[in-house]
């Protein structure tokens, strides 16, 4: 796999790829989230993709619920063609999905709540009580028909990566008791369905829950979860990956000591790895609303053209990052992005100046 990934990403910079557990991984990761539901957005995020993993990006990204499971439907379609054409084959893309929030099929339906009851309540897949926010679900035989759905859409017998979506949702709404059941009964089921062989790995996704102060309201301890799951998996579980936002203006992963391993302080990049667990971040341009940044910031991530460059420079050159997705559905996009795969990374120095105010 590797061997072909080089051949193939020939002018990529030897930083570019990196280890996510025992896969080989591209700095940046396509993201799938934004766009609407429709026919246009599928065919320019199927037209992104295909220059992505030509360009040397193999992480792609993507929920069951985005875009109406359109993203993971253009994905599908998308790598089944590639395949068929020989232009690659499976093993050389890690294909990470999400699980958690409810799906609409295609396109948002006129009546959402009954929606809700025929397609989860009236099966038997969860009930009322299990369903936060009118939204977000952990019940197991939820989580495992959304597994399946996501395996039909992607058009693959297995994932690479498998996450709980944001599951920091749960216990906002319920408290920690409660979460924590709901949080191991996920969990034993994807212990299960990892040594079954649906996916290679699982995780988490959050958005604030590893972003907040220690013992605060939703944050969640990555040793506590490290523990419940060898407790489920023993020391060959596979809980092994975290994804969380970090860029410039959401820097907490590398500068803000929220997580306590062994007793000791630590922010979540040190924490992951010292609990043997990959770091995918996201919003790495938030949304797009990182495609301007002040001019002080060329000195700063110098020899790159764009802002959206320094932004991802900045994410996918942190220490501890493995893979720095941004949400790509355009060609151009693509073009400017990738074109940093041919950058050697800053150093860590470079980065910790950033947040230096003595040097601005």
């Amino acid at each position: 796999m590797m061997k072909r990934l080089r051949q193939r990403s020939a002018s990529c910079h030897p930083s570019h790829f990196r280890r996510l557990q025992n896969l080989w991984a591209s700095s940046i990761g396509l993201g799938t989230y934004l766009g609407d539901a429709d026919d246009a957005t599928d065919a320019r995020y199927a037209e992104a993709i295909r220059a992505a993993l030509a360009q040397g990006c193999n992480v792609l990204d993507t929920a069951v619920n985005y875009r109406c499971q359109r993203s993971e439907r253009t994905i599908g379609r998308t790598l089944e063609a590639l395949c068929t054409e020989g232009t690659l084959t499976r093993d050389e893309v890690i294909l990470c999905t999400k699980g958690g929030y409810l799906p609409f099929d295609g396109a948002v339906p006129d009546d959402p709540g009954r929606c809700l009851v025929e397609t989860v309540i009236t099966p038997g897949l969860a009930s009322y009580e299990e369903i936060v926010a009118g939204c977000h679900c952990l019940a197991p035989a939820y989580l495992d028909h959304m597994l399946r759905l996501s395996l039909a859409n992607l058009r693959v017998a297995a994932l690479d990566v498998y996450y709980l979506h944001n599951p920091e949702q749960q216990l906002d709404e319920i408290g920690p008791e409660p979460f924590l059941q709901r949080l191991e009964a996920a969990f034993a089921l994807l212990e299960a369905r990892a040594q079954e062989g649906a996916f290679r790995y699982y995780g988490v996704a959050t958005w604030n829950g590893l972003r907040g102060r220690p013992g605060g309201r939703g944050q969640l301890s990555l040793e506590a979860l490290v523990r419940l799951a060898e407790r489920l998996g023993g020391d060959d579980h596979h809980f092994r990956v975290i994804q969380l936002p970090y860029n410039l203006a959401m820097p907490e992963a590398f500068t803000f000591a929220n997580q306590v391993v062994g007793g000791e302080p630590m922010t979540v990049l040190q924490a992951a790895a010292r609990l043997g667990l990959s770091v995918v971040t996201s919003a790495g341009l938030l949304q797009s609303r990182l495609t301007r940044l002040p001019a002080s910031f060329e000195s700063h991530i110098p020899g790159l053209a764009t802002a959206p460059q320094r932004a991802l420079q900045f994410a996918r050159s942190t220490p501890g990052v493995t893979t720095a997705l941004a949400g790509m559905s355009r060609r151009a996009h693509v073009e400017e992005n990738l074109s940093l795969t041919r950058q050697p990374l800053l150093d860590e120095e470079s980065i910790r100046r950033l947040f230096d105010r003595t040097k601005w």
